[in-house]
This record gives structure tokens, sequence and C-alpha cells, in this order.
């Protein structure tokens, strides 16, 4: 009886999971279909101009693509090199000492940490760096942001990919060791290949965290509207183009914005299921 009823509150769980995911897609399909019935699906994906103005009322999307695109695998380039020697330092070298499980708390802690407070740091203490390398004058722009962005990532990035490295059994790196294997080779050999998926799908992870975070990026970006076309440029994302301008918005530039919000679940889901599909052919 008790397995029937586990069973059941189990598939009650997973409907109501579809049907929030349904709900969502409604609202957002039927919120976008004016922008997308006056413009067109790829007029609106493929043109930069986004003129709200009562009398030139015109909106596109292309500048936030890209500005979305840029900082979120610029953010990912940034991470990789910083969060894999942490997860390698927390799961291979010192797996289960004192100080990994210190480190590693350090990094559950700078995961918590609300996207305000890393904004607020990169706007008081990161921009003012930017100004005096003289990268622009402001110091807002595509490069702020995705460094901003990637020491956001880190922790997640790390903390999961250390956990992937963590699980590797020893008997495979033992049967390395007894070979001759030195610890590059085991670690090359032996502890990539077997978490290799895993340590793949925390950085997929981390992506989908830096496509939609919002207000760090809101912060530091430069919120204008033009398409970014080098590091030093400013701009904006999806995200942040939403959250300046979705309070004051109505009639086709509210539609433009929930049209907008569709595109990066799309986006999102894209990458997702691409992530997916070459994590099936590591395994």
């Amino acid at each position: 009886m008790r397995d029937i009823i586990f069973k059941r509150l189990l598939s009650i769980c997973c409907i109501l999971i579809l049907l929030i995911s349904a709900g969502m897609i409604y609202s957002l399909v039927s919120g976008s279909l004016s922008a997308f019935g006056q413009y067109g699906f790829f007029q609106f994906i493929g043109s930069t101009e986004w003129d709200p103005h009562p009398d030139r009322e015109t909106y596109g999307a292309l500048s936030f693509i890209v500005g979305t695109l840029l900082t979120s695998f610029l953010a990912l380039i940034f991470c990789i090199p910083f969060s894999l020697p942490v997860a390698l330092f927390t799961g291979e070298f010192f797996k289960g000492k004192r100080i990994a499980t210190f480190i590693s708390s350090i990094i559950d802690l700078l995961a918590g940490i609300p996207s305000i407070v890393y904004g607020l740091w990169g706007f008081y203490t990161f921009r003012p760096l930017i100004i005096e390398m003289g990268v622009n004058a402001q110091g807002f722009g595509i490069l702020t942001s995705s460094i901003i962005l990637a020491i956001m990532i880190i922790p997640y990035a790390s903390s999961l990919s250390g956990e992937f490295i963590s699980m590797v059994p020893n008997e495979l790196k033992e049967a390395a060791y007894s070979l001759g294997a030195t610890r590059y080779e085991v670690i090359k050999s032996v502890t990539f290949p077997a978490a290799g998926s895993g340590v793949f799908a925390s950085y997929i992870l981390a992506l989908g965290r830096a496509l939609g975070e919002t207000m760090a990026v809101t912060m530091l970006i430069g919120n204008t509207n033009n398409l970014p076309t080098s590091l030093a440029d400013t701009g904006n994302t999806m995200a942040s183009i939403i959250a300046n301008q979705f309070g004051e918005a109505d009639g086709l530039k509210l539609s433009s914005l929930i049209a907008i919000g569709l595109l990066l679940f799309l986006i999102t889901a894209i990458i997702n299921l691409i992530a997916k599909l070459i994590i099936k052919k590591l395994n």
C-alpha cells in the first residue's frame, strides 16, 4: 500500500512539473504573438532596432541575443581555467582532507551570495580597474559584465566538477598507478574520461546560470541597445532589457519583451539539448 501511495505521489509531482512547464510556454507564446505577428519571427530576431518612440515604434532582438551569448560564453571561457584546478584540488589531490572540505565550504558560500552583491562589488571595485586599464571611459561593457559573470559561475562549476571527479572509483586509479602511471597520466587517462560527462554537465549548468543572470549584468553592461562589436562596447542582454523596461511596458513593447523572454527560453533549451547529446556520446 505504501509503495502504491509513494508511486502516485511521484506521478503527481511529475505531472505538476509538466503542467507548470506547459503553462510557462503557453504564457510566453501567447504574450509574444503580437510582436511576431507585427514583425515576423525571423525579422524580429534579425533586427537590431529598438525604438519605443510612439511615432516610430520598432523592436528587434538581435542586439540582445548577441549580448547574451557574448557575455555568457566569455564568462564560461574565463571560468574554466580557474574552476577546473579548484575541482582537481578538492576532488583529486586533496580528496577527503580538511583543506578540501574547507575550500568546498568556501565555494558553497560563494555560490550562495546574491547576484546583486556581485553587481555592487563589480560596480564599485572592479569597474574602476577597467577604467584605469583604459578599456573604456565608463568601465561598463561586455568585458566587465563577462568577468563578473565568470566570478559568479566559478563556484557552481568547480563545486559540481569536484563532486564528479571525487566519484571516480579508486580502483581505476590504483590500477593505473600499479602500471607505473604518473599522477598527470592518471588524471588525463583515467579521471577525466571517467568523470568527463559529469564535468561537462557542470559547465553547461554554469552556462545556464550565466545566460539567465539579470541584476549583476544590468549594473555593469551599460544598458545600451546597440549591437556590440567588441569587448569594450556597452550593450544589453535579453535578461537585462526585460528587467530594465518590463515595468513600464505595454502594448507592442510588452509583447516584444515577452518574445525576448521566449527566445531566451528557447536558446537555453537548445543549448541544454545539444549538451545532452554530447554527454550521451561521451558516455
